[in-house]
């Protein structure tokens, strides 16, 4: 019996309880979420994917979230990418702006767990978005700022980028090619790990909050994202005796761990792996060089660490003369860790991924359908269903409606007032 049929058979036993009835983990929670682009949107989007109601506020003045206007695969007010960071949210034009609109933001608060945001750090309490502004309106709001450099510092008013804070906390420099420049990851790394680590600040907040009756601010930032990530590295730079210097390798290889890099085989490159000794006696004998373990230069981790390019050389002359999908068959053959390096339309193929279900769609008007991969946080039974990204404004009379209960006279008045701003024919 797999773990998910385990999962509904404990179900089954408890009075009432099913696969299909028993509520996703945050189905209780509700999220305003002033955001936009990648970091804010990328940490919600997993609580959306949990079960929370994630209500994204957006000003139709300016188009809404500037995601919307991505391209490639852009139409209208959608895109893509917007999808990609948006599905499962609902959308709700609001001008905090105005006078009107932020009396409906008030009330939203109200009946809301916590208020998200990912903007500049002088500009929470600038549109009252702290939780000093907010606890008069609702004691237990939690007040969560993902911002580029947190609220204090002197840098608190600067724009930050993930390519920016690539640079300025050190990575770039650990990035690439040693002869080449220094290099940003492919992927928006501080961006995506900002978003995580403002949404698990969230969840810590809101369980503070609902077992103290008390909400709080929670100061995130992209810059001590970038920071803490640097780990190990940080804690040897700043060792006593200031002996280390980090370095950018060949191959991207591990600082201390030979090998521990990328090769090249006869069509591509596979990446080997030797965190313990066992794999390195497992891997000299799979590659047929078995009597390098006779040579004190690579006998051990120290060893082969000060025989770097050695050990990588030797490596090298037998691992070009087969393809990568040889090397991975015999490798894994002998419990050897390795991979090939992939593209990204290889990644999307590897069985593994069919088989965690990582890719998730849904019906798109204007793409057909929208895929994306999914969140990778499992809490129970995975969430098999999916709402496609909202159109702007597109939930705006349904969560006045039915979330706080505003009847048509009133929300009519409010759209006079100015209250969703300019296009809240969208509404």
């Amino acid at each position: 019996m797999g773990a998910a049929q385990e999962q509904e058979q404990a179900l089954r036993q408890l009075p009432g309880m099913s696969k299909t009835t028993r509520p996703r983990p945050l189905d209780d929670v509700r999220v305003i979420a002033v955001e936009q682009y990648g970091a804010g949107p990328f940490g919600s989007v997993h609580l959306a994917e949990l079960g929370a109601d994630v209500i994204k506020i957006e000003d139709v003045r300016s188009g809404g979230d500037v995601g919307r206007a991505v391209p490639p695969y852009q139409s209208g007010d959608d895109s893509l990418f917007f999808e990609a960071f948006n599905h499962d949210k609902r959308s709700v034009a609001l001008d905090l702006a105005n006078d009107a609109g932020r009396a409906v933001f008030h009330d939203l608060v109200r009946v809301s767990d916590a208020v998200y945001s990912n903007l500049r750090g002088d500009i929470p309490a600038k549109l009252g978005l702290t939780y000093a502004d907010l606890a008069q309106v609702n004691r237990r709001i939690v007040c969560v700022s993902l911002s580029g450099f947190g609220m204090t510092g002197p840098r608190r008013a600067e724009p930050a980028y993930d390519y920016i804070l690539q640079g300025l906390a050190g990575w770039q420099s650990l990035t690439g090619d040693p002869a080449g420049p220094p290099t940003k990851s492919g992927l928006s790394l501080v961006d995506y790990s900002g978003g995580l680590v403002a949404a698990l600040a969230l969840l810590a907040g809101v369980h503070a909050a609902r077992r103290d009756g008390m909400g709080c601010d929670c100061d995130t930032s992209l810059f001590d994202t970038a920071m803490s990530m640097l780990t190990y590295v940080a804690a040897w730079t700043l060792a006593d005796d200031g002996g280390y210097e980090p370095e950018r390798l060949p191959f991207s290889a591990h600082p201390s761990i030979v090998p521990f890099q990328n090769f090249r085989t006869a069509d591509g490159w596979i990446v080997v792996v030797c965190a313990k000794e066992k794999f390195w006696q497992r891997l000299v004998e799979a590659l047929g060089i078995a009597a390098v373990r006779d040579d004190p230069r690579f006998a051990g981790f120290a060893a082969r660490r000060a025989n770097r390019e050695l050990v990588a050389s030797t490596l090298q002359e037998v691992l070009a003369t087969r393809t990568t999908g040889d090397w991975i068959a015999t490798l894994t053959a002998a419990g050897v860790p390795c991979g090939p390096i992939n593209d990204v339309r290889a990644a999307l193929a590897d069985p593994q991924t069919a088989a965690r279900a990582l890719v998730a769609e849904t019906e798109h008007p204007a793409f057909g359908r929208a895929r994306w991969i999914a969140s990778p946080v499992r809490v129970g039974q995975s969430v098999e269903t999916h709402r496609r990204a909202p159109g702007l404004g597109e939930h705006t009379e349904s969560v006045l409606r039915d979330v706080l209960g505003y009847d048509p006279a009133h929300v009519a008045e409010l759209r006079e007032g100015g209250a969703f701003g300019a296009r809240d024919d969208r509404a």
